[in-house]
């Protein structure tokens, strides 16, 4: 959603189409971009990059290669199986199906004494993957975020690492997601009528006809922001890293 379209539906909601406000659209910009600020912290949105992999990871570099933003990295997946070489190829000890296949292809005379070498080679694997985890943990992870590095423990060392990472969104534009739009909407226009508010009720008419909603406007902001940043709060993704 671009930033004049929430911009309109902003004037929209406070004044109908017909009044005018004491605000031009820069300073709604504005508001609106501080309702993204705030709401980047609650953001769960979670995308996927796949680099070459590295015990220390530059992040920075990342986000200057391919033109992202990172906000916290959530999760870091092996990209290929288990081997020494780092690559799919199958190997004595790989895949557990491999066992149907000799069972199926081999004649009956090399049959048994195949599947028992696999059973054995298989059994080995395990029993090695088991004691190195009891010393070391398998693609935990540490991510320095005042650097921009992203360290990784791996029992095998593989070729490509994938990264399930939070983005860092800049602008509204990149937000595609209805759900935070939608947060992003309501919080931009809670914020405004505060700044209305204020505006309308700086000074205060005695022995008038009329009188300004500021007061009015003011109490509405205020109740739907500590409302929004209350519900933000009770739905947010503890799972995810906060910034």
């Amino acid at each position: 959603m671009k930033m004049e379209a929430y911009i309109d539906e902003i004037k929209l909601q406070l004044t109908g189409g017909l009044l005018d406000l004491e605000i031009d659209d820069a300073q709604i910009k504005r508001v609106v971009n501080s309702a993204l600020r705030e709401v980047q912290r609650y953001v769960d949105v979670t995308k996927i990059i796949t680099v070459p992999f590295a015990s220390c990871v530059d992040l920075k570099e990342i986000e200057d290669k391919n033109n992202i933003k990172i906000s916290s990295v959530s999760r870091v997946f092996r990209t290929e199986t288990y081997n020494s070489g780092g690559s799919a190829t199958v190997s004595g000890a790989s895949d557990p199906l491999y066992m149907s296949q000799i069972q199926m292809l081999a004649g009956n005379g090399g049959n048994m004494g195949l599947l028992n070498n696999y059973v054995s080679n298989y059994a080995a694997y395990n029993s090695l993957l088991q004691i190195k985890n009891t010393t070391s943990t398998d693609l935990l992870f540490k991510e320095d975020k005042m650097d921009k590095k992203l360290y990784i423990n791996t029992l095998d060392r593989p070729d490509s690492i994938t990264i399930e990472y939070v983005p860092r969104f800049v602008a509204v534009e990149e937000v595609t997601s209805d759900y935070w739009i939608d947060i992003i909407m309501r919080l931009s226009v809670a914020l405004t009528k505060i700044g209305l508010g204020r505006i309308r009720s700086r000074y205060t008419q005695t022995n008038a006809l009329w009188t300004m909603d500021g007061e009015t406007l003011l109490n509405e902001g205020n109740e739907e922001l500590k409302e929004l940043r209350e519900a933000l709060r009770v739905a947010s993704q503890l799972t995810y890293p906060i910034d």
